[in-house]
């Protein structure tokens, strides 16, 4: 099995050996996820979009190649290549102000594109091995507040108006809330109960 992480954290780029340094708790669950992975023979394909210097900015040509289903961008046509083989697709990111950071909605809005990853016509995916999609984040909302008073912005946005929209119907969500309120023991805790 492929997996792909998508990885959207500023203080946890890869070093060089494509090993994240430990400077949040997002990074410790990537070790968490990757250590999993490895233990059931997984292929793993890590994105790091902060190491990648990805550009999550749509430009006007972008955006008037986006239209003719065309990139311009050799990083985000490796992107996609990458997502097309994936069984598996993970996206890891921190929730700012209730939604993603702009470099995960720069992703979706440049890396899956129309007549690249999903068909214009009738918005069937293109990602033929339907693959499971999950979804890692760490907020300092509590969860009832996020769920009750926000309404839960990020289901609505990632299941319902990205990937159901296309057919994707295989949709996890693992969330961490008010992690920086926990012990360190917790967050221990935290990371060794943790599965996939």
């Amino acid at each position: 099995m492929k997996t792909v992480i998508i990885f959207d954290h500023p203080y946890t780029a890869t070093a060089g050996n494509n090993v994240p340094h430990h400077r949040s708790f997002l990074a410790a669950l990537l070790q968490s996820v990757l250590a999993q992975l490895r233990a059931e023979n997984n292929q793993i394909d890590l994105i790091d979009l902060h190491a990648d210097g990805f550009n999550p900015v749509m430009s006007a040509a972008d955006l008037t190649n986006w239209r003719r289903g065309r990139t311009i961008d050799p990083q985000v046509a490796d992107y996609q290549q990458r997502l097309l083989a994936a069984d598996r697709i993970i996206f890891m990111f921190p929730v700012w102000w209730e939604v993603m950071p702009a470099m995960t909605k720069g992703f979706l809005d440049k890396v899956y594109a129309k007549d690249q990853l999903y068909r214009a016509d009738n918005m069937q995916t293109k990602l033929v091995k339907q693959p499971k999609i999950e979804i890692i984040t760490t907020m300092s909302t509590p969860n009832w507040a996020y769920r009750l008073i926000f309404g839960a912005p990020l289901a609505k946005l990632l299941f319902r108006g990205t990937f159901l929209k296309t057919r994707l119907w295989h949709f996890k969500w693992h969330n961490f809330a008010q992690v920086e309120k926990k012990s360190p023991a917790k967050r221990a805790q935290l990371l060794n109960q943790f599965k996939l």
